[in-house]
């Protein structure tokens, strides 16, 4: 018998707000600057107008589709009937094939005790900060960054954000963290970066690493807590021509007491919706990050994780893979640096920084007090991002997403994961058109 529905709706609407009924960090969370700016987007699609969308960190399939080897293991492992929960930390085949890659790829001798496999990235990250830091201690991190400020509000835990700036790639040098250390937690390091794709050098990280090694052995001999390194690099596998990606515990051995590394297959394969990420630490830590994931559930599908053993465990495989891909992104990166260069020579207000590693191109635009044709003052970089939008048709991601505030201004991100080449091609114009009628 087929019950009458009940209409829930007026129960369930949106009472007022400040009625207590959501918890006080629930309230004070800001959702995603990137996605509101894919509202946006998604409007001028619905009114039929074609976006070159330069605003994901994400990968359109048929640009970008995951390597075969590896669509071919998960379609294999479900046939196989690999469909039940995997370990809460991961199935031991893929933690010891990370744990024989980062050996075999980076030079980091680890025990597979070290190793966590999880859901994606994110869900290493926030469990770093779960296990590692208490309401009211410090984290420290560069701006411009991904979610740290988020991380942060969540765990009610105390921002301390360093400004970077070009003049170093928009990376924290030893001298910009070193006074902020003996206050911190934990110092939260991504490189390649996000929203930059610029990376470290060897000497700024070394750097680094070394004030971090002083500050932890002043702790030991005072009896308090260890600061803690949270290693982001999930796009290392992608750099390009004349970059070296360097690890802490590489350049500084005793660092991987302190450092936790966040890293996965969502970026380095193009496998963002196949949710297979890791971190590698110290063991006593990497095993308070699996129980705090155990609870939440937070575990990548066993017929992903195995698939994904089968890529890491193959070097020819992901050789090949890369010759490619990697040659895809970078061509698309140029292509974008070397437009805009030249619209900055015909005498517009637009500059580049050269890739360096990432699927991302740091932009200046810069057209502050200009107006549009339609009597409108740029005066900040929301009102440069909807000109472009409206006019170019072309939408970026402003560094005030990544938490700069007003140092960001007039800098962007342009992210190449989704478009084509001719897409790049089509849209140079337009926004040198749009640069050009403003007066």
């Amino acid at each position: 018998m087929v019950k009458e529905p009940q209409d829930l709706s007026e129960f369930a609407a949106a009472p007022s707000e400040g009625d207590g009924r959501i918890s006080t960090m629930a309230a004070g969370l800001v959702g995603s600057e990137i996605l509101k700016i894919a509202g946006d987007i998604r409007e001028l699609g619905r009114a039929g107008v074609e976006v070159c969308n330069l605003t994901v960190g994400d990968f359109k399939p048929a640009q970008f589709p995951i390597p075969e080897l590896l669509a071919q293991g998960i379609r294999d492992a479900l046939a196989a009937g690999q469909t039940n929960y995997p370990p809460s930390n991961g199935v031991l085949e893929l933690r010891e094939a990370v744990r024989a890659f980062y050996e075999r790829e980076l030079g980091l001798g680890y025990t597979t005790d070290s190793v966590l496999v999880a859901g994606g990235g994110r869900p290493c990250i926030y469990a770093a900060y779960r296990a590692l830091v208490d309401a009211g201690d410090t984290v420290v991190y560069p701006v411009p960054s991904w979610n740290n400020n988020h991380y942060c509000h969540m765990l009610g835990a105390t921002k301390l954000p360093i400004t970077c700036g070009v003049d170093n790639n928009f990376l924290p040098t030893r001298e910009a963290v070193i006074e902020s250390l003996p206050k911190a937690r934990m110092l939260c390091l991504n490189s390649p970066l996000n929203p930059t794709g610029t990376a470290f050098s060897r000497e700024a990280l070394l750097g680094i690493c070394e004030a971090i090694v002083a500050e932890n052995h002043r702790r030991e001999r005072s009896g308090e807590r260890p600061l803690y390194l949270l290693f982001d690099h999930i796009y290392w596998m992608l750099t390009f021509e004349g970059v070296e990606h360097y690890t802490p515990p590489q350049l500084v051995p005793e660092m991987a007491r302190w450092t936790v590394f966040v890293d996965g297959i969502s970026k380095a394969f193009a496998a963002t919706g196949v949710r297979v990420g890791w971190s590698v630490g110290p063991v006593d830590v990497i095993q308070r990050m699996s129980a705090f994931l155990g609870h939440v559930g937070a575990w990548a599908p066993r017929a992903e994780q195995l698939a994904t053993v089968a890529m890491l465990e193959d070097p020819a495989a992901v050789a090949e893979f890369h010759a490619g891909f990697k040659a895809g992104v970078l061509s698309r990166l140029r292509r974008l640096y070397r437009g805009l260069r030249e619209l900055r020579e015909a005498g517009l207000p637009v500059d580049a920084i050269a890739p360096m590693g990432a699927i991302y191109l740091t932009v200046r635009v810069h057209p502050f007090g200009k107006t549009t044709p339609e009597g409108k003052t740029l005066e900040t970089n929301e009102d440069v991002r909807k000109y472009l939008l409206d006019a170019a048709r072309v939408a970026v991601v402003p560094f005030q997403a990544f938490g700069t505030g007003d140092a960001g201004q007039g800098w962007f991100r342009l992210s190449v994961g989704a478009v084509g080449e001719q897409e790049i091609d089509d849209a140079l114009p337009r926004v040198g058109a749009a640069l050009k009628a403003l007066t």
